[in-house]
């Protein structure tokens, strides 16, 4: 009777410990990590709202300053507003895309 309880609190201890070992590598990974808090994140919901504001409006004012020039049967403000707010959201998926390999790839070398 004597050998289960020291088997229990071998087995309680190694997972215990094995909990404790974890914790400790997800603090030590995100005190790394510093560079991505609140602030990082706001920042770049910004850049990617400019990044897709700014095609769109230059996409609109050159549509009005062809629509007053050439005038035509077809409006070219509404035509170049809808080009510049695709390129502005290929432009905003690009940018998500290359700061999701930078994440990735640092996960990567922190697990190695």
């Amino acid at each position: 009777m004597s050998e289960e309880p020291k088997t229990k609190t071998t087995k309680g201890r190694t997972t215990f410990s094995r909990q404790v070992g974890a914790k400790a590598a997800r603090k030590l990974k995100a005190q790394r990590n510093v560079t991505h808090t609140v602030w990082f994140g706001l920042g770049m919901m910004g850049l990617i709202g400019w990044s897709v504001a700014i095609p769109t409006l230059l996409g609109a004012a050159l549509g009005l300053w062809l629509d007053k020039h050439h005038s035509g049967s077809h409006s070219w403000t509404l035509m170049l507003l809808i080009i510049g707010l695709a390129i502005g959201c290929l432009n905003a998926w690009h940018w998500v895309a290359r700061e999701d390999r930078k994440i990735r790839e640092e996960q990567e070398n922190s697990d190695e």
